[in-house]
């Protein structure tokens, strides 16, 4: 199975692969092609490293496009109470006897240290579907894991802002 997209995720993806392949792929070659006319190739670093970058923009569109073929559809809507894909949950560590904010998004734009937090995360699989006040035992590996109560859900439409994750 591939990747669990949004239809905007399916759409920032798409974006990037007619950016990539207009404005970028554009720029590389050309890059390719200044270094080249600079004569000798085998001590020429301005072309390999053109080389590198076209071939970093290559990959990356093939990447998105493999990721595309093979993704699954899911939903971003969620019940109002209940902890959904862009909904914004206040969740206490009650080991840590902290409280912590996230926004729990796709595994294409998670980042933690933004506080997105991807539906495929140990965190993220465990408080989904769940509602407030609910404890939840989040596994991290094998037989540990600790526990949550979700204590606050806002319900977070707007994904404007968030951007894909680099690999």
């Amino acid at each position: 199975m591939g990747e669990q997209l949004t239809e905007s995720d399916v759409k920032k993806i798409k974006e990037e692969i007619e950016y990539r392949k207009i404005v970028v792929r554009k720029k590389e070659l050309e890059a390719v092609k200044e270094a080249r006319a600079q004569g000798d190739l085998s001590e020429n670093f301005e072309y390999k490293a053109a080389k590198q970058d076209k071939n970093r923009n290559e990959s990356r569109i093939r990447y998105l496009e493999r990721m595309l073929k093979n993704a699954k559809i899911v939903s971003d809507t969620s019940k109002a109470d209940e902890v959904g894909i862009n909904n914004t949950v206040e969740v206490y560590f009650e080991d840590d006897d902290e409280t912590e904010t996230y926004r729990l998004v796709t595994s294409i734009r998670g980042n933690s240290l933004q506080g997105l937090i991807s539906i495929e995360s140990p965190l993220g699989k465990a408080i989904q579907g769940h509602k407030v006040g609910d404890r939840v035992l989040v596994m991290t590996n094998g037989n540990d894991g600790y526990y949550v109560v979700i204590k606050n859900i806002d319900n977070t439409t707007d994904d404007s802002h968030d951007t894909l994750r680099k690999y």
